[in-house]
């Protein structure tokens, strides 16, 4: 689980972070979640990458909490390219 260290940091800054509306805050840590669940890795990394990329449309979103889900999306996106 070392790969995850950085995105895991990231948004657990974003879950702490109560300027971000809570439910932004709840699908991001459903996100994390998904990165510990038994599911196959690529899997687990599809579905948080799916989650987060369903919040970033919310008109309610914080523009700099905007960026940092694109750059967990990112991340996530490097290390499933490692995958395969």
């Amino acid at each position: 689980m070392d790969k995850y260290k950085p995105v895991i940091e990231m948004m657990d800054r974003i879950i702490n972070d109560r300027t971000v509306p809570r439910n932004i805050r709840q699908a991001v840590e459903d996100a994390k979640n998904s990165l510990f669940s038994k599911e196959p890795e690529e899997l687990r990394i599809s579905s948080a990458i799916t989650t987060l990329d369903e919040i970033t449309n919310d008109p309610n979103m914080p523009l700099y909490t905007r960026t940092q889900i694109w750059n967990i999306v990112s991340l996530l996106e490097q290390i499933r390219r490692k995958l395969k």
